[in-house]
């Protein structure tokens, strides 16, 4: 049986990977996602300079009362869409996808999707 701990490291060492591999793009922001059980959040990153340039998340005041009722997927394709233009208009407009440990797939997917529609480019 697979100890919580080793689940933990198991993951750290997938996101981690992920992020090694990123590297060779070169001085591009990252736009990196979490996701939870219930929410799911992305924010574009300056590794050189250290620091977050955008954010966006399904917790932020205004988007919970507008997706209350809607399907988690739904709401990944608004986060995505929001951190897109954020994004542009802070002049960032081609970035690295870091997925984290998560699967291309479902969630992560739709969120990336609906930032590339709105313009932001990986």
């Amino acid at each position: 049986m697979t100890s919580t701990f080793q689940k933990h490291q198991r993951r750290i060492g997938k996101s981690t990977s992920v992020r090694n591999k990123l590297r060779s793009v070169g001085g591009r922001p990252r736009l990196s996602v979490f996701r939870s059980l219930g929410n799911i959040s992305a924010q574009v990153i300056d590794d050189v300079r250290g620091h977050t340039v955008v954010s966006a998340s399904s917790l932020e005041k205004d988007l919970r009362t507008t997706t209350k009722g809607m399907r988690k997927t739904d709401i990944a394709k608004r986060i995505g869409t929001l951190v897109a233009e954020r994004a542009k208009r802070a002049g960032v407009g081609k970035v690295c996808f870091d997925r984290g440990a998560y699967k291309y797939h479902g969630r992560i997917k739709a969120l990336a999707d609906a930032a590339r529609e709105a313009g932001l480019e990986f």
